[in-house]
Parts: C-alpha cells; structure tokens; sequence
C-alpha cells in the first residue's frame, strides 16, 4: 500500500512539472556590451513575472544593482506560445507594452511605445 501511495504520488509531481508554462523558469538576456542577466519567470497572480536573479559581465558574476528587479511584468498567454504584458528596460528606468514569443528554448522579448510604432527586441535563451 505504501509503495502505491508513493508512486501516486510521484506520478502527481511529475504531471505538475508536465504542465508548467512554457514561459516558466530562468532566461538569459540578449549580451550588451559584455553583460547580460538571468531572469526567472514564474507565475504572479494570473499572470507571470520576471525578476533579475543574477547578472554577469565579461562572462563572470557581476553585483549589479538591478539584482531582484521585476524586468517581466503581467505577462499572460495570448496562445500559440505568445504571451502580452510590460517589460522594463533597466538602461531608462522605463516600462514599455511588452510582447514575448517562445519557440523552443528560444525567446523574443520586446517592448514598444506609441501604439506599437516604436519597438526594440531581444532574444533570450533558456537556462533551465
């Protein structure tokens, strides 16, 4: 009965990894200029949220102050591995309407101002 319990159990663990949001876990940002970030999205409310967990320069740990900021912000799933909300730009201190589009382990970012007319992108990579 034990050895029952234990495998219902695991297999319930296991659906619950199976069912994760493609765009759940930790990212890394597009390089520039020597430096990029790990961010981890995870579910916000109804939404997902990305915060800075670690940043590196020149390939090598990197104390930034933007550790532990919200980059990735409200982010829900338009379908078909889109997903709609605001991302901040830590070079302004601003945040744009954001878009995210995953493909594999592949993920474009990018975030506008005036109706969509203006738009910078990055593509990021999944870490895990």
């Amino acid at each position: 009965m034990r050895k029952l319990v234990l495998a219902v159990i695991g297999l319930g663990l296991m659906a619950g990894a199976a069912l994760a949001d493609p765009i759940e876990g930790v990212w890394q940002t597009q390089e520039d200029d020597g430096a990029y970030a790990h961010v981890t999205i995870k579910p916000c409310g109804a939404a997902f949220c990305g915060n800075i967990t670690q940043t590196f320069k020149n390939g090598k740990d990197f104390a930034s102050p933007n550790i532990g900021k919200q980059i990735v912000i409200d982010m829900v799933a338009a379908g078909g591995g889109a997903y709609e909300g605001k991302v901040w730009r830590p070079s302004n201190n601003k945040i744009y309407v954001g878009k995210a589009q995953i493909a594999g382990s592949g993920m474009k970012l990018s975030g506008c101002v005036a109706g969509g007319l203006i738009c910078k992108a990055q593509s990021w990579k999944r870490v895990k």
